[in-house]
């Protein structure tokens, strides 16, 4: 599946109008359900070999891939299976039990990550995990979403040093339905 046919059926497949509140706390007049493409076998696989090319040309010093829970765990996931880098899985907070971990999988100090996102509107939640990352002795200097909606998100990721490689940018997905996309990377 080429990157046009890929982003024609993310947009056939997430794609919803209506009334929606946004994590960021922001309204919009559409969603994109990245559930009903990362659920999807025969999305999720070609989505991660383009987030591990993606990682490839930007980041090609990264040792590990990162992706915060739950929603890029298993974009994370297929990069690392068509990449062969080890990835982390970054929780919203440490865990009450067992290791009390917030940053899942093994790394060592210093190594350069590239972060993993599926949607990005505002960044918030990516850059709390930028700074999870660093917190615990990472380096991160590139993230990967799947679809930026192009609303301060790039902005944000750069005032902590960290430039956003969407695959796709909403506002050429979502020129038409009919339309194919244009990716980028």
């Amino acid at each position: 599946m080429d990157a046009s046919e890929l982003g024609a059926a993310v947009r056939e497949h997430a794609y919803l109008e209506g009334d929606f509140l946004l994590r960021s706390g922001r309204r919009s007049r559409y969603y994109l359900d990245k559930y009903r493409f990362e659920t999807r076998p025969d999305l999720l696989g070609p989505i991660g070999e383009r987030i591990a090319a993606v990682a490839r040309e930007f980041e090609p010093e990264a040792e590990r891939l990162a992706g915060p829970e739950l929603g890029a765990v298993a974009l994370a996931a297929s990069a690392s299976l068509a990449s062969g880098l080890p990835f982390l899985i970054v929780r919203k907070e440490a865990k009450g039990y067992g290791t009390g971990q917030r940053i899942e999988g093994y790394f060592e100090d210093g190594e350069l990550v590239c972060l993993i996102e599926d949607i990005v509107t505002s960044a918030g939640a990516a850059v709390q995990t930028v700074e999870a990352l660093r917190e615990a002795g990472l380096r991160v200097g590139t993230a990967v979403c799947v679809v930026d909606r192009e609303e301060g998100g790039a902005d944000s990721l750069a005032r902590v040093g960290v430039r956003l490689r969407p695959l796709f940018r909403a506002s050429e997905l979502l020129k038409s339905p009919k339309s194919a996309a244009k990716p980028h990377g």
